[in-house]
């Protein structure tokens, strides 16, 4: 790497580490908050008493420890920390306050009846058994990957275009720690459904530049008649898009950021689109400006020619359906990685307008793509990973069906 190169690339300031430290204390007495509830339900039961609860607490800093070291620092993690760092604590911090909630309700509801202790053993033990089931129950519905095949009513297709077949994955936050098989799995239904154009929206590779690397080793095998397009993720972005990028297009993909590409499909010329992302507007790092430029993104499509858009945040379809675009494909959302499909909701729906699932304005629609794998933990209730296979077909109404 020239000198140039070496000194145009981010450092971290000792602001930064400041920072991780200053964050990582207020998390550990946030914990400690949490424990001294549950020690209070549970100190006269435990063997050893507060001794114990102390012991435990001490215990549940370790994973913490590793992530306040690893977490936004210039090399990535290895797989191991991932494994028995950072997923413990991320565990850890969804688990010890729902306990000491449910402890400390018991405490007050036991009060008038001379029950607290039992009452706050019972909540806070019960809520830590159902959340163990259904923690159980989300890694294997994290690993049960579907493919959803769909079909896309549109007025707008010519023709010629009837039967275009696109697989869209999305949101696989690849790292060292991603299980092979699930990526294999993954590999394998792509190539079974032939498509005629693959892309992936946004949001591949998991916190670290670094990824790219396995994320490589799972997919640089895919190919298509039309190609492999990606566009940028939230998370690509804060790996540090320039790297990410570069990876990407070493494997042969096209990457499409605030502009679009023709393709010529039984001698009709027809567009893919792809936005920036909107993590680009207030991450401020590498050559490249991610964020996103509606205007510019369709700014070389003719109005009158066939095209889809690839924009990872759902967010930004309004803005292009506003500008006619007959179909766009997103992900980000995850559904919330958990979702209860019958009834349209999911964890997502209380913060996205459009969260979940396809929407229609006018003659424009949107598929939300759940993620392809997960981020975090491996947890997924009611939504699980998804290769979503769209085959494109001429209609005088528009809609998506499957």
């Amino acid at each position: 790497m020239a000198a140039s190169e070496a000194d145009s690339l981010p450092k971290a300031r000792p602001s930064q580490r400041l920072n991780r430290r200053k964050i990582a204390s207020i998390i550990m007495a946030w914990m400690a908050l949490c424990w001294l509830i549950i020690g209070s339900v549970f100190y006269s039961v435990v063997p050893g008493g507060w001794l114990s609860i102390l012991g435990l607490m001490l215990l549940s800093y370790i994973p913490l420890l590793f992530v306040a070291r690893s977490f936004g620092g210039p090399v990535a993690p290895s797989a191991h920390i991932r494994l028995w760092g950072f997923r413990p604590f991320w565990y850890s911090q969804l688990l010890l306050p729902l306990m000491a909630i449910g402890g400390l309700i018991g405490l007050i509801i036991g009060l008038p009846f001379h029950s607290s202790g039992l009452l706050g053993r019972g909540l806070a033990g019960g809520i830590g058994l159902l959340y163990l089931t259904g923690i159980g129950l989300a890694y294997f519905g994290s690993r049960r990957l579907a493919v959803r095949e769909l079909t896309a009513n549109l007025p707008q297709l010519p023709n010629e275009l009837a039967g275009l077949k696109i697989v869209q994955i999305s949101d696989t936050h690849v790292g060292p720690h991603t299980s092979r098989r699930h990526l294999r799995n993954v590999v394998a239904a792509i190539e079974a459904a032939k498509p005629d154009l693959i892309v992936m929206t946004g949001d591949q590779v998991d916190d670290y530049v670094d990824d790219v690397e396995p994320f490589a080793a799972a997919f640089g095998q895919l190919s298509a008649p039309l190609g492999v397009v990606a566009i940028a993720g939230n998370h690509d972005v804060y790996a540090g898009w320039d790297g990410v990028r570069a990876g990407l297009e070493a494997m042969g993909i096209k990457v499409l950021v605030n502009q679009a590409t023709a393709f010529n499909y039984r001698g009709v010329r027809w567009w893919l689109a792809g936005t920036g992302d909107p993590a680009g507007t207030y991450v401020a790092q590498g050559r490249e400006i991610v964020a996103p430029d509606i205007p510019k993104t369709l700014a070389d499509v003719p109005a009158n020619e066939f095209h889809v858009v690839l924009a990872h945040n759902p967010a930004l379809w309004p803005a292009l359906a506003q500008r006619n675009v007959p179909l766009t494909l997103s992900g980000h959302t995850h559904y919330g990685q958990f979702a209860i499909p019958k009834l349209g909701w999911s964890m997502a729906s209380a913060f996205l307008e459009h969260a979940m699932g396809h929407y229609q304005l006018e003659q424009s629609l949107l598929y939300i793509n759940p993620g392809t794998n997960y981020w975090g933990i491996p947890f997924r209730l009611g939504t699980k990973p998804e290769v979503t296979v769209i085959t494109l077909q001429p209609s005088q109404t528009a809609s998506i069906v499957g």
